[in-house]
């Protein structure tokens, strides 16, 4: 296998596994694919892009000087900013086209969002710093990614719904999250005893997808006999 099949596969290949476990976690009323397929590719391709131009203005200058001195905090607190809002623009595609009425629908989009944001990043990482970096970045960051749009998704989901009238917190604990991640994982470089925070994290993160995802079900249970309804009895 060549050097740009390997990135294809170990930057993408774990992400969509990922999403084909939530895709058909969600079994009461499943979303349609091209909803879930194209929030995976916007995540993927816009929010990427977004993200890469603000970074870049915000950390290495340009038009907007960066605020404060470019430090691992500073570097930190901009991915976090910037990134989940940017990866919100792909949840509100199929937010905006009706395709959301509850938390699994939300869970389902957030991921799908979240895992196309780091199957690219962990891709051009792989660009830049080798095969290595992408097989090792592929088992880390797809659920951190996932579970930070995740947090946003639910958001999403349930103001779809009528249970929330602002997701203005949501953001910020997403933000919060991705900021300590990349915060821990800078210092960790030259103080590894912080692996020990990072490993802490990635149960954090694996939590949360589970509390999300047994919330989800659990609400799409209570509400089979509108799926049977909508399914004209089916």
């Amino acid at each position: 296998m060549d050097v740009l099949s390997s990135l294809v596969f170990f930057a993408y290949g774990p992400a969509l596994a990922v999403l084909w476990y939530f895709y058909h976690a969600d079994k009461y009323e499943p979303e349609p694919r091209k909803y879930v397929l194209g929030t995976f590719i916007l995540g993927g391709t816009l929010s990427v892009g977004i993200a890469f131009i603000l970074e870049s203005f915000l950390t290495l200058g340009g038009a907007i000087q960066p605020l404060l001195p470019v430090s691992a905090f500073y570097v930190a607190l901009v991915a976090g900013v910037v990134e989940e809002p940017a990866k919100a623009m792909a949840i509100r595609w199929p937010y905006k086209a009706g395709q959301m009425d509850g938390i699994m629908d939300g869970l389902v989009y957030g991921v799908a969002a979240g895992l196309g944001f780091a199957a690219t990043e962990n891709f051009l990482y792989g660009l830049g710093w080798g095969v290595s970096v992408t097989v090792v970045r592929a088992f880390l960051t797809p659920f951190a990614h996932a579970t930070w749009s995740a947090i946003i998704g639910v958001a999403y989901g349930m103001k779809a719904e009528g249970k929330l009238a602002s997701t203005g917190q949501y953001f910020l604990l997403a933000m919060f999250l991705h900021f300590i991640w990349d915060y821990y994982a800078f210092m960790s470089v030259s103080v590894p005893a912080y692996n020990i925070l990072l490993i802490f994290l990635i149960i954090l993160n694996l939590v949360l997808l589970r509390y999300f995802l047994l919330l989800g079900q659990a609400e799409d249970r209570s509400r089979l006999w509108y799926y049977w309804f909508k399914r004209g009895g089916r």
